[in-house]
């Protein structure tokens, strides 16, 4: 079991880590203030299961790879910067469509691929099993609960956002409106492609 110390300084590290403005939190209040939180849920889940495979990945294996290979980062780094972008174009088509009725929302899949390519969740990742572990316990009780904090505060945080992006943008469902969202949305889409080759 992690000394309660420890949890402490874990909650001080995740809750603010994962709370702040990042390129999934954009997404999230996003597709929350698009599509609802409701219909949300899909990407929502995707989303954190995302974050369960990579906390197990990090925890049991992958913090070395990223310490003794830093291209693979930068492989990382690209990848999630070019989704960014099709995001970004998603967005921007879907505020020329005529009907917005049309517009699907996004999947289990989306939210796997977009956490998946989040430079921001990997470097949370890593620098929270790089700093938390400690040698003189069992590895796999610790990655298991240092997962389970993160899914938790993840849960808890992104809900906020999406549920955030709904309040905002509810009373914004006029055929005008609906067309500057998808601008607005794209856009921070691109600023967020952007910061992250920078």
């Amino acid at each position: 079991m992690i000394a309660w110390d420890v949890w402490v300084l874990l909650l001080g590290y995740s809750v603010p880590m994962i709370a702040s403005p990042g390129p999934g939190n954009t997404i999230l209040a996003a597709s929350g203030g698009r599509f609802g939180v409701k219909s949300s849920v899909p990407f929502w889940m995707g989303f954190e299961a995302g974050n369960l495979l990579w906390c197990l990945i990090y925890g049991f294996s992958l913090t070395q790879v990223f310490q003794h290979y830093p291209v693979a980062y930068e492989v990382l780094k690209w990848g999630g910067t070019l989704y960014m972008l099709y995001l970004a174009l998603c967005f921007f088509r879907a505020s020329t469509l005529a009907d917005q009725q049309d517009l699907r929302p996004l999947s289990f899949v989306d939210g796997f691929v977009a956490l998946s390519l989040n430079v921001k969740v990997h470097s949370m990742i890593l620098v929270m099993f790089s700093q938390f572990l400690s040698p003189s316990l069992p590895l796999s009780s610790q990655v298991w609960q240092m997962t389970a904090v993160f899914l938790v505060v993840g849960l808890t945080c992104h809900f906020f956002w999406i549920y955030g992006g709904q309040l905002l943008f509810s009373r914004l469902k006029t055929p005008r409106a609906m067309r500057i969202q998808g601008y607005v949305f794209g856009l921070c889409m691109l600023v967020v492609a952007v910061s992250m080759v920078l």
